[in-house]
């Protein structure tokens, strides 16, 4: 069974994940969000610590606050970006993100290595994880579902009680409920954890049965 860690990053409090098998001590870390170095030797100790080799980088999408430290795991662990290609415009107008919230321009520009798309079944730690195209808070959103774990790793599509907005730059309110509908309609158990880009952890359960927007979604099919 893959273990998991969250460290929240960044001023916009982003989940970075640590998932990694206990017997290989082979990782993934999704989502970097570290912006400074004090955040840098925070993921650095607990990987140092735990002797872990990262093997992949992957983001759920490509806003600035989930790329801030793509770079720097990119360089020091040796390993590629991965994402959905749809969110390549998002990855190459970093700069142009920090500006649009008024932040120093950290990055300039991320580019996606190696491409995941709707459909492809990758490994993680020995584990099979599937990966789920959910448009709608960018383009190439995406789920990581991994089925023997039971966790939804959902970006910034779903959270506790909540979803991602769509009025950034590729953002489509419609096209988000039609992936609020598709996620409902996995054949996923209710206790599966669904652990989002920001906040609190949830349940599969929960949020199809309580989520207002994920229920609006499928009134409005």
């Amino acid at each position: 069974m893959l273990k998991i860690k969250t460290f929240t990053f960044n001023m916009f409090g982003v989940n970075t994940y640590i998932v990694w098998n206990p017997d290989t001590r082979e990782a993934a870390i999704i989502d970097p969000g570290m912006i400074n170095e004090d955040e840098q030797l925070a993921l650095d100790r607990f990987i140092k610590n735990n002797d872990l080799t990262v093997k992949q980088l992957i983001n759920t999408h490509m806003h600035v606050d989930h790329i801030f430290g793509d770079i720097y795991v990119k360089n020091k662990y040796g390993v590629d970006v991965k994402a959905c290609p749809d969110d390549s415009f998002l990855g190459e107008r970093a700069a142009a993100q920090c500006r649009m919230f008024g932040l120093p321009e950290s990055i300039s520009m991320v580019t996606i290595d190696h491409k995941l798309q709707h459909g492809d079944t990758i490994e993680i730690g020995g584990e099979k994880v599937e990966v789920l195209g959910v448009p709608g808070h960018s383009p190439g959103s995406i789920v990581l579902y991994f089925p023997q774990s039971k966790w939804a790793i959902t970006g910034d599509v779903i959270f506790k009680s909540s979803i991602g907005r769509t009025d950034l730059e590729g953002g489509d309110s419609r096209k988000m409920d039609e992936s609020l509908r598709k996620f409902a309609a996995l054949p996923v158990p209710a206790e599966a954890q669904v652990l989002p880009g920001h906040g609190d952890f949830s349940t599969f359960g929960q949020e199809v049965a309580t989520n207002f927007y994920i229920k609006n979604a499928l009134r409005n099919a």
